[in-house]
């Protein structure tokens, strides 16, 4: 008899694949520090552009999506260790990065911009490298890799948070914080009277955002590029754009400063 009910079993699951046990969610590692990027709504929830690019790449991969929150210096050592199974935080594609993890194709542009104070006489970033010029910038981003390499006249000053780089800026500690375009037109937005933001483009080329993925993991990295091709073809991002980003977007076409998306 029991033969017979495992045999029975066995070709039940076969005839009807669900019943087979699902695959394991997607687990997406992002720092919820970063709006309208990665944020947390007002019940704790995650929100924010890779949050719904999260979702929508579960749903493509016919996977649940499990967001876990990590401070941002811990999302690689957690991608290494499979803590998580990519990061989707806004994460720039650099060469150093990529000595250890994967990364998609790009699915967005960026460049870093300056947020300055009005008295600090900043109108570029020439301006800031010189000596006695303070900058302030997040620990482990590429506005501190950039400035330590290209601003070596100036002092660093290093913060694990924005708020805190940004915070030193308006209270005229510091003459300027290096971040990502949007970054900076966000915190100028909040603090308009105290800030001046420096969105015109000073690098050579963007800066390219993807998403990481532990190193070898070719299966998950050509379905990820695949769906980064499907979602700028069929709309996802425009409507990501829509909905998070049309105030900042139009400012942007305003100064003729290329967009993310």
């Amino acid at each position: 008899m029991l033969k017979l009910i495992s045999a029975l079993l066995v070709t039940l699951c076969l005839a009807v694949p669900h019943l087979v046990a699902a695959e394991k969610p997607l687990v997406v590692g992002m720092e919820l520090q970063y709006p309208p990027f990665e944020m947390s709504d007002k019940q704790g929830n995650p929100s924010g552009v890779s949050v719904d690019l999260a979702y929508a790449l579960g749903k493509y991969l016919n996977r649940e999506v499990k967001i876990e929150n990590i401070a941002w210096d811990g999302l690689i050592p957690s991608l290494k260790t499979g803590k998580i199974d990519l990061i989707i935080s806004s994460m720039t594609i650099t060469k150093q990065r990529a000595k250890t993890i994967d990364f998609s194709i790009p699915y967005a542009q960026s460049n870093l911009a300056i947020l300055t104070n009005p008295s600090s006489g900043v109108k570029n970033i020439n301006d800031l490298n010189q000596k006695g010029k303070k900058i302030a910038v997040k620990k482990g981003t590429t506005g501190h890799v950039y400035a330590g390499k290209y601003l070596k006249n100036a002092d660093l000053l290093v913060f694990d948070k924005e708020n805190a780089a940004v915070l030193e800026v308006i209270q005229k500690k510091a003459d300027g914080f290096l971040y990502d375009q949007l970054t900076i037109y966000k915190n100028w937005n909040k603090h308009q009277n105290t800030t001046v933001a420096l969105l015109k483009p000073f690098q050579d080329s963007p800066e390219y955002w993807g998403a990481a993925i532990k190193k070898g993991n070719t299966e998950l990295k050509t379905k990820v590029d695949a769906f980064i091709k499907q979602a700028k073809s069929d709309g996802t991002f425009d409507n990501l754009s829509k909905k998070y980003l049309t105030k900042a977007r139009a400012t942007f076409d305003k100064l003729g400063v290329p967009f993310f998306f």
